[in-house]
């Protein structure tokens, strides 16, 4: 059987001190044994570049149509991110858990109507996907 793709959602463009990447790496520790993970990082786009902006956003939005889950940092505020979650949730109907360390008072109502769950963690994000969307075999 097939493992189930998540795409990592997450603030690009403007982080620091390699935070988009980080938090990602960390995710395909917790999670890439059992899951395929879709990184959009794993493209050498620059942003800002007239002829890339086209081609980011296309192979974001394939990723997201491929993944069965989202798995998205909400950090920041971020329109790509933003866009995404909206994308996946209110057009694809897919599976979309956020980790945040905002309170729930502070998170955007955009962000709580459209993600299926918002965690303080990853780690315990990647708990919730695992819990709720790994197929165990029978032995």
């Amino acid at each position: 059987m097939e493992r189930k793709k998540i795409y990592l959602c997450g603030p690009i463009m403007d982080e620091v001190d390699g935070h988009a990447r980080a938090w990602r790496e960390r995710a395909f520790e917790l999670l890439g044994r059992e899951f395929s993970l879709l990184d959009p990082m794993r493209r050498n786009f620059k942003d800002r570049e007239v002829d890339s902006a086209n081609e980011i956003v296309e192979f974001d939005l394939q990723d997201v149509r491929d993944a069965d889950i989202i798995l998205v940092n909400y950090s920041k505020p971020s329109i790509g991110t933003a866009m995404e979650v909206f994308y996946a949730a209110h057009v694809l109907h897919k599976f979309v858990i956020a980790f945040s360390p905002f309170p729930f008072k502070e998170c955007s109502p955009w962000m709580v109507k459209y993600c299926t769950k918002i965690l303080p963690t990853l780690e315990d994000a990647a708990r919730y996907i695992r819990e709720h969307f790994l197929v165990l075999h029978p032995r």
